[in-house]
């Protein structure tokens, strides 16, 4: 299995993940809506709605990090970024990997772990009317730290090669996320060609 390949895979695994979890907006437009009309026309509130609430975006937050880094759209201070060499923004990722990724993403998912299984020994509930179980939602944590963590090593590798090669490697490309940049971008007045081509290609995921 050549480098190429092991990048594409754990941008697959990070992209499946965050696709999936996406629906979850879905599912929380749904169960909003639905406890809208049951207090308002019904008089009739859920207690446990909110807690629910809270897991579902959490939830999509969470597992939504790994495929978010799979195609470079984090927030970054992008001042003097943009302008460095190919191997110089490798450099410095690497080291900010290293030095704040790895400890912090090591220690989300170890404190998630220990979180989930203190959570589950006691079977631990919410406190209302209506508990539910807590413990599956904790258990959210150390899966989607442990996903973090994957993409990680996969974007520390990408700064490895391009280290060696001057040039970065072409990340996974998510065709649908491109189509509705493109699509938004169609009808502006304010933004010209190139920077339309720039920003269709950056969501793409080539990074250069």
């Amino acid at each position: 299995m050549n480098i190429q390949r092991i990048l594409h895979t754990a941008d697959h695994i990070s992209t499946w993940v965050g696709k999936a979890a996406a629906w979850l907006i879905v599912v929380l437009m749904l169960v909003v809506c639905a406890e809208v009309f049951k207090r308002y026309a019904l008089n009739a509130p859920t207690a446990w709605i909110f807690d629910v609430n809270n897991m579902l975006y959490g939830t999509l937050f969470m597992l939504g990090g790994a495929y978010t880094l799979a195609h470079d759209g984090h927030v970054r201070g992008d001042f003097f970024y943009g302008s460095m060499k190919p191997r110089t923004q490798a450099w410095l990722d690497l080291v900010l990997y290293i030095v704040f990724f790895l400890p912090g993403i090591v220690a989300l998912t170890w404190a998630g772990w220990t979180y989930f299984n203190e959570s589950l020994a006691m079977h631990e509930q919410t406190f209302n009317a209506t508990p539910i179980p807590l413990y599956p939602f904790k258990f959210v944590i150390p899966v989607a730290g442990a996903i973090v963590l994957m993409q990680g090593l996969s974007e520390i590798l990408r700064c490895v090669v391009c280290i060696r090669t001057g040039i970065w490697t072409p990340r996974l490309k998510d065709a649908q996320e491109s189509d509705v940049v493109a699509q938004q971008l169609a009808g502006s007045e304010y933004v010209d060609e190139d920077a339309k081509r720039l920003a269709i290609e950056k969501s793409a995921g080539l990074k250069g």
